[in-house]
């Protein structure tokens, strides 16, 4: 049986999207998402219930920065 250690995965998560962030790709947000819905469960199974508010409100954080990154810019024009 394969058990999926979400600490590692998390990690994974962490690191991958920080790389994909700083080299200005929007998917970078994106797993950054997945990751803080990584961390909301490992909170759960946790008892660790204070984690869950701060996540839930990275992901409307990275939520905003997906929609600006992706959305076309309107420049005035000069």
């Amino acid at each position: 049986m394969i058990v999926f250690r979400l600490d590692y995965i998390s990690c994974v998560l962490t690191v991958l999207s920080t790389i994909l962030i700083g080299r200005k790709f929007w998917q970078g947000w994106m797993i950054a998402g997945a990751n803080s819905l990584v961390v909301c469960v490992i909170a759960s199974r946790t008892a660790q219930f204070g984690f869950i508010p701060a996540n839930l409100f990275c992901i409307a954080l990275y939520s905003y920065n997906v929609w600006n990154w992706r959305s076309p810019r309107v420049r005035a024009p000069k």
